[in-house]
């Protein structure tokens, strides 16, 4: 069944839209492409659990700082470990592609912002994560990068600044 790409959405049955998803859908990744997946999540979830350690774990009725990282760095290990076993038969997921790097741009960009943060403030830092985020990962238009991205760092700056009085490093 082919569809051209002109007709809307709107007019496509349930049926018929499947089929358009279906066509256009990257190709299926192999097994050893969920292995190493599942490796990679493994590998940052029992490193996440080796920090949170030395962050101090606590007891629940007197929790350190570490304790909900090695919490959360404990389900990342078994869910990589789950993947690893049963996901080898998975077929949904996806061959890695150009966007599959999507994620990545997105944690190195957060990592700089929360390193800018204490030097310069979280206002630039904020804004230039939007900026990046929605108009090279998201593909949004410049216009409407600009107006979220600026209303995004007024929000913050308006809650957690004027409002909360937080401790937050900021600039004004």
């Amino acid at each position: 069944m082919s569809i051209s790409p002109e007709s809307p959405v709107d007019d496509l049955t349930p049926e018929q839209l499947a089929a358009q998803w279906e066509d256009e859908k990257p190709p299926a990744a192999g097994a050893l492409a969920n292995a190493a997946s599942s490796l990679v999540v493994l590998a940052v979830g029992l490193a996440a659990a080796v920090l949170s350690i030395a962050m101090g774990l606590g007891t629940p009725d007197k929790p350190q700082p570490g304790l909900w990282p090695f919490i959360i760095s404990t389900v990342m290990v078994a869910l990589g470990l789950f993947q690893l076993i049963a996901g080898r038969h998975n077929r949904d997921a996806e061959k890695f592609t150009r966007m599959s790097t999507a994620p990545l741009t997105g944690l190195v960009t957060l990592a700089a912002m929360v390193s800018l943060m204490p030097l310069i403030g979280f206002e630039i830092p904020a804004l230039v994560l939007c900026l990046i985020w929605m108009r090279f990962l998201g593909g949004e238009t410049w216009r409407s990068t600009l107006v979220v991205s600026a209303a995004v760092v007024i929000s913050f700056y308006a809650i957690f600044v004027l409002a909360l009085h937080t401790s937050i490093p900021h600039l004004f």
